[in-house]
């Protein structure tokens, strides 16, 4: 049996310390726990977000709408305000994984953890997302960079996300039935930020942009624009769930899709 300290810090400032001291954070745990688990992970000392009110919540200002880190995924999904500011954001909330998944997880702890088939990257990067830290602000391009792997620094924590109201947005996803991961999400808009395709499940280093197709959507947004285009195979993942031939076949259809 694995034994490890665990603390509940009160605000973020002692947050800050546990993760200075070497403590793993936890905020939903719906990646983590499992891993630990399986004894994939085991950390010496947990340190649970759960109690810092400060990291919950969401504002709609200024053409900005802004998520705690702590706020959960059914948090983000039943939100009238980004039902209304950002619809897309709001439906990808609403079908991440299933109930318990939705009303345990958070939007900062899945950015954090960075799984290669999760959804909030995809919408993170689709939309040219700001992740707000205790340290500083990261543009979404500069924040993925690798399987597992963010900017982050071992004592950083997310505070908040702030996603630019776009134009147009849309999510499709192509899930893996079991897991519901994305064997291919797609994230497409259109607004402050120029046109974006982000594309979670499909690449060998984690999300990506699909420059290509945003360079077709930005001359004409619609599906049509998207007939013929095609995405490289070389630099996406094959497993059990499909090829990598099947996923570069299935980004541009899902993108025709996303935009209509």
């Amino acid at each position: 049996m694995q034994t490890f300290d665990y603390s509940t810090p009160a605000s973020l400032a002692d947050a800050t310390r546990a993760a200075a001291g070497g403590a793993r954070l936890l905020a939903g745990g719906q990646s983590l726990l499992p891993s630990m688990k399986l004894g994939l992970a085991a950390p010496d000392a947990l340190a649970d977000l759960g109690g810092i009110a400060e990291l919950r919540g969401i504002t709609v200002a200024g053409g900005i709408v802004k998520i705690g880190a702590m706020t959960t995924h059914a948090t983000v999904a039943a939100s009238a305000e980004v039902q209304k500011a950002i619809p897309a954001l709001a439906d990808l909330a609403g079908r991440i994984g299933d109930r318990q998944v939705r009303s345990r997880g958070t939007i900062g702890g899945s950015l954090a953890n960075d799984d290669p088939a999760a959804c909030y990257p995809a919408a993170v990067l689709g939309l040219g997302a700001t992740v707000h830290t205790n340290k500083r602000d990261i543009a979404a391009d500069d924040f993925f960079l690798g399987i597992y792997t963010t900017a982050l620094a071992e004592d950083e924590i997310i505070t908040a996300v702030s996603f630019p109201v776009p134009e147009k947005a849309a999510w499709q996803k192509f899930n893996q039935p079991a897991s519901r991961f994305s064997i291919v999400g797609v994230f497409v808009s259109k607004g402050p930020k120029g046109v974006r395709v982000a594309v979670t499940g499909a690449g060998a280093g984690g999300v990506f942009r699909a420059k290509a197709l945003e360079d077709r959507l930005a001359a004409q947004w619609t599906g049509a624009a998207l007939a013929g285009a095609t995405v490289g195979a070389e630099d996406l993942v094959s497993d059990l769930h499909g090829s990598a031939e099947y996923r570069a076949a299935l980004i541009p259809v899902l993108a025709a899709r996303a935009v209509g």
